[in-house]
């Protein structure tokens, strides 16, 4: 297993740089086009609660049911310990909302509100950062197993990625006008996929179990969807004509899941 630990980092690093890709996106568009930025705006929040709900969730439960612990015995009791994971992410993103200011004094910002876009682009760049990282260390864990699992795994990941690219660069591109910017931190928010394989091959692997793994997941997903439901698809229907909202919501909700049902 050892001589595929550096091919399996390699595809860790190759899925974490596919969002790039959908950063490259905000390449191709106008500052101004505050309706597409509405509809990329939910489209976004489409994606982060299809992963979190369809993906991360039953992933979590899953890996907690089928741990070592004798708490979780049961199917119910590994259900209840993931919502409550998952509710201390709403909780921690609700904190972390509450103490970053979102209004300052007029005419310190223009009027498409770049601070609370900006807010948002972080917000997302940190829960997908987070979500990332477990990720990088399933490629890298898959990969050292078999190195064509590792393949497989990776290259789902890195298809799921480029819609995420997009997320984080979005809100960014249109609080700064910097496409550099959207990139260099959509591209970030990726890297800590290979960051998650360096961790598991350096110091997690004899001590990281399903039910800390799973605890990270669900904590994830509350993170993401509390973005979605307060930041992005306000911002939405503040900036998009009516309907936009919705669009994009089941747009990438439609997306994400034809992508897993093929890959």
């Amino acid at each position: 297993m050892e001589e595929n630990a550096t091919a399996a980092m390699i595809l860790s690093a190759i899925a974490g740089l596919a969002t790039s890709i959908g950063a490259a996106a905000t390449f191709f568009m106008r500052k101004t086009d505050v309706r597409l930025f509405a509809l990329g705006m939910s489209f976004s929040a489409g994606v982060m609660i299809y992963i979190s709900f369809m993906d991360i969730l039953p992933m979590s439960i899953a890996q907690v049911a089928e741990g070592d612990s004798p708490l979780f015995g049961s199917g119910k009791l590994a259900h209840a310990f993931v919502l409550g994971m998952f509710f201390i992410g709403v909780a921690s993103a609700a904190l972390i909302d509450y103490f970053v200011p979102e209004h300052v004094e007029s005419g310190d910002f223009d009027k498409t509100g770049r601070k609370k876009t900006m807010k948002a682009g972080l917000f997302t760049a940190i829960a997908l950062a987070i979500h990332n990282f477990p990720e990088g260390i399933s490629v890298f864990v898959s990969g050292v197993e078999d190195i064509k699992v590792g393949l497989f795994v990776a290259a789902a990941i890195a298809i799921h990625n480029i819609p995420e690219g997009v997320s984080v660069a979005l809100p960014v591109f249109n609080s700064t006008g910097s496409r550099k910017k959207a990139f260099a931190m959509s591209t970030l928010s990726g890297m800590t996929e290979p960051l998650g394989a360096m961790v598991a091959y350096f110091f997690l692997m004899p001590y990281l179990g399903p039910s800390s793994m799973a605890s990270v997941l669900a904590i994830t997903a509350g993170i993401m969807v509390y973005i979605s439901l307060d930041e992005l698809l306000p911002m939405a229907k503040e900036y998009g004509e009516e309907h936009y909202g919705i669009a994009g919501v089941f747009l990438g909700m439609a997306l994400m899941g034809g992508v897993s049902v093929l890959f």
